[in-house]
C-alpha cells in the first residue's frame, strides 16, 4: 500500500535529480512525490518537467527565489497533506530499490520511532560522515575543535566524537541521537506532535534541530544500516562554497543558542562560539586561495 509522500527539495542538483525522482516512482510505497524547487538556474527542472506530463504520482512546486531548506520542505509538507509517512531525499541522493521499505518496516515495528535513516554511503562505498550522529553539543563540538577527541578511546565519556561513522556498523537497527537531512523518513503523526522544521535554519543544522525536538518529545531516531542510499554531497552547493559554509556556521550558533545557552558557562560558550567563526574565516582564506590558484592557472593555459 502506497502511504509515504517523498520530498525533495531542488537547488541546481542537474541531472542527478532526475535519476532521485526515478529512484522514489519505482517504489510502491510511495503515493506522492513532491519536488519543489528553490529558484535553480541550471536545467534540472527543465529534464523533470516531461516526467512530470507522464507522472500523475509527480508534482512540481516552483519558488521565484532560493527560500532556503526548512522553508522549502515546510511548504511541500502543506501540499502534501495527510500520509502515513514523510520522506525527505535531497535531490543527489540515489535510494537503493528495497532502501525505503526497509525503512518503513523499522518504522511499523516501532511505534515510538518518529523518524528513521538509511546507511548513507558515498559513491566510492564507504559510509558517509553524518548519516548516524550525536547531537554536537557545545563540549563535544570544543574537543573536536581542539583535537581532544582522539582521546576518547582512553577517556570515552569525556571526549566523545559526535560522529559515529568510524565506530562498527551495527548489525540491526539502533536507536540514535541524530540522523542526516539528506535521507529522513518522518512519522506524519509525530511530525503533527513535535511540529514542521525550524525555519530560522537557512540551510543546514535542521536537522539536527529537529532530531533534538523529536527527542524531546519522547520520539525515536533510528539508524537503519541495511537501508543504504548514496548521497553525491555537495552537488547543489559546489559553486557557492562560502555562501554554505557561512550558514551551516551561523545554523551552528543558532542551535547551539537554542538548546544548551543556559546548560553551559558563559565563558565555554562564548569559546565554542569563537572556534565557530574561526573555523569559518579559516574555510572562507582556504577556498578563496583556492579560486585564485584555479583562476591563474587557467588563465596562463
Amino acid at each position: 500500500m502506497s502511504c509515504v509522500s517523498a520530498i525533495i527539495v531542488n537547488y541546481n542538483a542537474g541531472h542527478l535529480l532526475n535519476e532521485a525522482v526515478n529512484s522514489l516512482l519505482c517504489s510502491a510505497v510511495v503515493a506522492k512525490v513532491f519536488v519543489i524547487d528553490n529558484g535553480s538556474r541550471d536545467h534540472s527542472m527543465d529534464e523533470l518537467e516531461s516526467l512530470t506530463n507522464s507522472q500523475s504520482r509527480l508534482i512540481s512546486i516552483y519558488n521565484k527565489a532560493n527560500l532556503g531548506f526548512a522553508k522549502a520542505c515546510n511548504i511541500a509538507i502543506a501540499a502534501a497533506g495527510k500520509n502515513d509517512y514523510l520522506l525527505f531525499l535531497n535531490p543527489d541522493c540515489l535510494i537503493d530499490k528495497d532502501a525505503l521499505a526497509t525503512l518503513l518496516d523499522c518504522m511499523k515495528s516501532s511505534p515510538q520511532a518518529g523518524m528513521a535513516g538509511p546507511l548513507i554511503l558515498n559513491p566510492d562505498g564507504t559510509e558517509q560522515a553524518g548519516g548516524r550522529r550525536a547531537v554536537p553539543t557545545p563540549w563535544r563540538s570544543f574537543t573536536r575543535a581542539f583535537g581532544l577527541s582522539r582521546f576518547r578511546e582512553h577517556y570515552p565519556r569525556l571526549f566523545s566524537d559526535f560522529l559515529l561513522h568510524q565506530q562498527p556498523l551495527p548489525d540491526c537497527p539502533t536507536e540514535v541521537e541524530a540522523v542526516s537531512g539528506s535521507c529522513m523518513l518522518v512519522r506524519y503523526h509525530a511530525l503533527l506532535d513535535v511540529g514542521t522544521m525550524d525555519e530560522g535554519y537557512f540551510m543546514h543544522c535542521e536537522d539536527l534541530d529537529w532530531c533534538m525536538r523529536f527527542r524531546q518529545r519522547g520520539w525515536k531516531i533510528m539508524f537503519v544500516p541495511d537501508a543504504r542510499i548514496v548521497h553525491h554531497k555537495g552537488t547543489c552547493s559546489k559553486t557557492r562554497l562560502i555562501f554554505v559554509e557561512w550558514h551551516k556556521h551561523k545554523g551552528m550558533i543558532r542551535f547551539y543558542d537554542k538548546f544548551f545557552h543556559h546548560q553551559y558557562p558563559g565563558v565555554l560558550f562564548w569559546i565554542v562560539g569563537a572556534v565557530v567563526w574561526l573555523r569559518f574565516s579559516a574555510l572562507t582564506i582556504h577556498y578563496s586561495v583556492r579560486h585564485i590558484r584555479q583562476w591563474l592557472t587557467h588563465g596562463h593555459l
